[in-house]
This record gives structure tokens, sequence and C-alpha cells, in this order.
């Protein structure tokens, strides 16, 4: 663990994670969220290639990329925050790392728009790809947190369907809403960035009539038959954990090739901080030749 993950932590724990606690609405957080967004640092060629669709696409790029190929990159923040903006930094770093495109739908969140609109959304934005002449082996799927879930949902859904993408980047994914993983007890106090205590309001909040077992909400009960190469990234400490060891362990058995990197004391979603954290820049390198990779593959 560098120094200055060290001290990152112990912001978190004390000024952050406390102020999560307290947080009163979906509509505060958002906020909050977008007020931050510009502390998160962006390559200095990082650019916004265009919108467009329902949802609104947005299109990033830093640097050289490789023609018809793209990351469908879902954003984490809940289910109720976040945007494609809030990510602009982390997401102009993967795309530098990957030589790719990056293509982040601004999906509808709840309270306002509660399950399956985010869902349905996320559908939206494959057919779109697919609509503009991207084939299935052409894109990889990607998400941070509830973008994490959101993307093995949609790819449980476009595998069943006979649509099977590159492969998958997963970063700390919150995979199963029914909140029966150990690590949401066990990590409670050692996550030094999420609350467990607003865990189950969250639920209320995103799914309040659902069955929290739907695959489209839960993909850790989701089937996945022949599913592509797939990297999850996750820390020891968080309180997540669990949901992206046991998508680890679903996937395997359903016969995929997946790299599960924990790593030690690293927050949730620490791949944000690039350029303030030396293990942000190592994790999206990693993630980056990863998605060369899959891609190099698909070539053969």
């Amino acid at each position: 663990m560098s120094r200055r993950l060290a001290l990152t932590n112990l912001a978190l724990r004390a000024l952050v994670k406390p102020a999560l606690a307290r947080t009163g609405t979906p509509e505060r957080a958002r906020r909050d969220f977008e007020r931050i967004a510009p502390l998160f640092r962006r390559p200095p060629h990082l650019r916004e290639i265009r919108r467009d669709g329902a949802p609104p696409l947005v299109w990033l790029s830093a640097g050289p990329v490789a023609p018809r190929r793209a990351l469908l990159w879902f954003h984490g923040g809940a289910y109720v925050a976040g945007s494609p903006r809030t990510h602009r930094g982390m997401l102009g770093r993967l795309s530098a790392c990957a030589g790719v495109e990056v293509c982040a739908p601004d999906y509808r969140l709840a309270p306002a728009a509660p399950f399956p609109a985010a869902y349905q959304d996320a559908e939206a934005a494959w057919a779109r790809l697919r609509q503009i002449g991207y084939s299935p082996g052409d894109i990889v799927l990607g998400g941070d947190s509830a973008g994490g879930g959101l993307a093995l949902a949609l790819l449980s859904a476009r595998l069943r369907a006979g649509e099977r993408p590159c492969a998958a980047v997963l970063f700390s994914p919150w995979t199963d809403l029914t909140l029966s993983g150990e690590s949401l007890a066990r990590n409670a106090q050692a996550d030094p960035l999420l609350p467990a205590s607003r865990v189950k309001e969250l639920v209320d909040i995103v799914a309040p009539e659902a069955d929290r077992r739907d695959p489209r909400l839960s993909p850790l009960f989701a089937p996945f038959p022949a599913p592509p190469p797939v990297l999850i990234q996750a820390g020891r400490t968080e309180i997540l954990r669990d949901d992206a060891q046991r998508m680890a362990t679903k996937l395997r058995g359903a016969g995929g090739r997946v790299t599960l990197d924990l790593w030690e004391a690293a927050p949730h979603v620490w791949q944000m901080l690039d350029g303030w954290l030396p293990e942000a820049r190592d994790a999206l390198r990693r993630a980056g030749g990863f998605v060369q990779s899959a891609f190099a593959e698909t070539r053969r």
C-alpha cells in the first residue's frame, strides 16, 4: 500500500464515509457527486467526440484509438447518482490505456426512474451500437459499482440472445441487491468509504416493488451461457467484496475465464482517483491491457 493510499483512506474514513452516512436524499447525493467531479483528474488529451441516441450516449477518447472498437461503460453511483460527466477522468485514462473509444450511456436514475429503467437504457445503448454497425465482438462491456452490475445484467441477456460481447471489465461491481453477501457485515468497519448502514435504504429506493433476485437487478442470479473473458477488480476490505468474489465463481462455473484482481486496502472504485493514487493508475493500466488482449484474441 502506497503512502498516498494510506492517507486517502484516513481522509475517506474521517470525512467522506460519515458524510455518506448522513446524506439525506438521492438528489443531494447526486448534487454532491457532481460537485466533487472536477477533483477527478483527466488526461490532457481527453476529448468528447459526440453525443447521440436515447439514452444519450457520450463518446470519449484519449489518444490514438483502434477503429470500430468500443468500450460500453456504465457509470456507478448506486443507481441514484453519477453520470458520464462524473466519470470522465477515469474513462479518459481507461481509453488511453486500452486504445479504444469509450461509450458512456447517461442512463436514467432512481428515484425518478426506478428499476427497470436503468436496465432498459442499457439494452437501448447496446441496440444503438448494433444499429450503427458494431458487431458483438467489437464491444467490451464495462462498469463500476452499480454500473458493473448493470453491465453484467446486460451481458447475461446478450449471451442468452446469442450475442457474445468481446469481454467485460468490472470495477467493484454491485451484483446482489438481496444483500446476502457476508462482507456487508464483515467489512462494515474495515471499508473506508461505504457505510453499510445505508445499503438497504438504497435498494428500497432503486427497486421499491421488484423481486430483488431479478437477474436484471441482481446479476449474481442470472445465467451466463458461454461467457467471454472477464476482469473483476475490487478491494479486499470493501463491503461489496463478496459481490465480486461470488460473481467470479459464478462465471467460472459457467465455463468463463475470469481474472479476479483483489487489492489490499483499496477503497470502492479507487480507479476514480487516477492522478492521485498510484494504485489507481496501476489498476487502469491492467484493465486497459486486458481490453487490448481481448480484442486481439477476437482478430485471430
